[in-house]
């Protein structure tokens, strides 16, 4: 019983709507609209809640593990301290909170960054070598790529960048929209899996 009231509330609404999203009645459209731009936010807001609530958990179990514990620490304090600096002094221009955004979050965030880009440049490295044609393919294609956006291309050939712009526009264009076909196609078979009832594992298990 506590696995059916929760897939009867989850297929009722889901199939609510799945009909008001391809609806034409005007009230139809108000109230999908309605559901989607007001309720959305009450979701959103329960959903990082519930993000923080598991965070500290987390992260509390593993202070007790004594599994990296002093980086642990800080992250607890930096997720209590920032709601507190907003509740006191506000998030105005001058206020703590946007000191701590700007001298804090905001350097942290430009190292990950930084950091990712050597990642990237070894990903790269290491998938660009042309050990088969479609690698080759894709190695000419990003040496294009690269060359277009920067002024060696220009400096090469004035041809180079109207070259790179067509391969963007049609075979990758071309690739991109096969992808996100599947992607599509993939998020309503799995709607539907949950709509109907098949799809369990948002349960916390796969038995009903």
């Amino acid at each position: 019983m506590q696995r059916k009231i929760p897939q009867l509330v989850c297929g009722a609404f889901g199939l609510l709507l799945f009909l008001l999203y391809f609806s034409s009645h005007p009230q139809a459209r108000a109230l999908n609209g309605l559901i989607l731009n007001e309720y959305w936010q009450i979701i959103f807001g329960f959903a990082l809640l519930l993000g923080v609530l598991s965070f500290m958990k987390v992260n509390l179990k593993a202070i007790e593990r004594g599994k990296d514990r002093p980086y642990r620490i800080v992250s607890l304090i930096g997720l209590l301290t920032m709601p507190v600096l907003a509740i006191i002094w506000g998030i105005g221009g001058d206020s703590p909170f946007m000191w701590m955004f700007d001298n804090v979050q905001v350097p942290m965030q430009s190292t990950v960054f930084a950091l990712l880009a050597f990642f990237v440049a070894s990903a790269s490295f290491r998938g660009f070598r042309a050990r088969s044609v479609p690698a080759a393919i894709l190695l000419a294609s990003a040496l294009l790529t690269l060359l277009s956006r920067s002024d060696v291309g220009g400096f090469l050939s004035q041809y180079l960048p109207d070259i790179a712009d067509w391969v963007r526009n049609n075979p990758s264009m071309s690739a991109r929209r096969a992808i996100l076909i599947g992607i599509g196609l993939g998020s309503l078979t799995t709607s539907l899996r949950v709509i109907i009832g098949i799809e369990r594992t948002w349960l916390g298990g796969d038995r009903a």
